[in-house]
């Protein structure tokens, strides 16, 4: 991969994961303040429904984060765009529309298509 490329890369991961951080950031902020009593059952209930999905939203973020902060360290070991599976190069398109691969595309395809046939 050409040295243009990783600076690319490196400042799409970097804005990545400022972005990640600062979402998780205002998630916690506006969890913690809501404190309400609500005397209707039905508008706690929605309440809660919506402090679950928001949950479940920061675990995503969570995660991509960790996929971020490993991608940066592949590019620090030299390994940024190598594919696990394979070892063949990971193409500029894929990195451009998955930046935190691990796979090529046909290694994800392949898991993908295993994955389905075991049911998962």
């Amino acid at each position: 991969m050409e040295q243009k490329d990783l600076e690319y890369f490196r400042a799409l991961l970097n804005d990545m994961l400022a972005e990640a951080l600062q979402q998780g950031e205002a998630t916690l902020e506006d969890m913690t303040g809501n404190n309400e009593i609500f005397a209707d059952p039905a508008d706690r209930a929605t309440m809660e429904a919506d402090r679950t999905f928001t949950l479940r939203i920061r675990d995503r973020e969570r995660k991509l984060i960790k996929k971020i902060k490993a991608a940066l360290q592949r590019m620090d070991d030299g390994i940024f765009g190598v594919c696990e599976e394979c070892g063949d190069e990971i193409g500029v398109p894929r990195l451009k529309a998955r930046p935190v691969t691990k796979l090529c595309i046909n290694c994800k395809s392949k898991q993908e298509e295993d994955e389905h046939l075991r049911g998962e």
